[in-house]
């Protein structure tokens, strides 16, 4: 049976491009450029894959990505959240609401097709939006006063364990500099303490990485991901 997707952007010309794009990989798309229409054909039956504009008239996409993972056919559907938003929390408001990538316009058609593949993988909902890569990183933190060298255990696009001399407490705000590959340029951000573990180890969400940090993470990850 060939696959579905549903596009949902009130613009036109990206619904098409990102047609053009399910279609050269044998699937079929379903656009809709009036998002009220969307919970309707949700409610319908399962797609394969789900492209959400993140800036709609209501429902917008993080309203449909919340009802997507209380529905019935499409609670596990992974989700592209479209967006051309700058600010930096809204990659995490967009995670939070359920949504497994991101893409910005305007459309990067070679990206587009790896987060494709990545969405057709056999892992379930929860290990693909939160997929956890094993990864030793330097990882330099900043809470308070304190500013401490630690290394990663494992890395998330939303988030990260890390293994420190010092721990924050939970709820702290902390500024993130991780160091994903040697002598490249660290991604920085400001996350949240979100468990603590034995072995001074915490858990940190990302809350807000820019732009620009958001894609360099997410294209480091997803060879990893696709490998997994």
């Amino acid at each position: 049976m060939q696959k579905r997707a549903l596009i949902v952007d009130d613009e036109p010309a990206t619904c098409e491009l990102i047609g053009k794009i399910l279609h050269s990989a044998g699937m079929a798309a379903l656009t809709v450029t009036r998002s009220t229409e969307a919970p309707g054909l949700l409610n319908e039956g399962k797609f394969d894959v789900v492209f959400l504009d993140l800036h709609m008239a209501s429902p917008d996409g993080i309203e449909l990505a919340h009802f997507m993972r209380s529905s019935k056919f499409n609670r596990v559907t992974p989700i592209i959240l479209i967006s051309d938003d700058q600010r930096p929390s809204a990659v995490s408001i967009g995670f939070a609401a359920g949504a497994n990538f991101f893409i910005y316009k305007p459309i990067d058609k070679d990206r587009l097709k790896k987060l494709l593949q990545a969405t057709q993988g056999n892992m379930e909902h929860e290990q693909r939006r939160t997929r956890r890569i094993p990864l030793r990183s330097a990882v330099r933190l900043k809470f308070g006063d304190d500013e401490i060298e630690g290394e990663t255990i494992d890395v998330s696009m939303s988030g990260l364990l890390v293994r420190a001399p010092l721990t924050a407490s939970l709820g702290s705000s902390v500024r993130v500099s991780l160091q994903l590959t040697p002598r490249g340029k660290p991604v920085m951000g400001v996350g949240s303490v979100v468990r603590l573990l034995d072995g001074n180890q915490m858990g940190i969400q990302l809350d807000q990485l820019p732009l620009a940090e958001s894609e360099r993470l997410q294209e480091f990850l997803l060879p990893m991901i696709l490998d997994a």
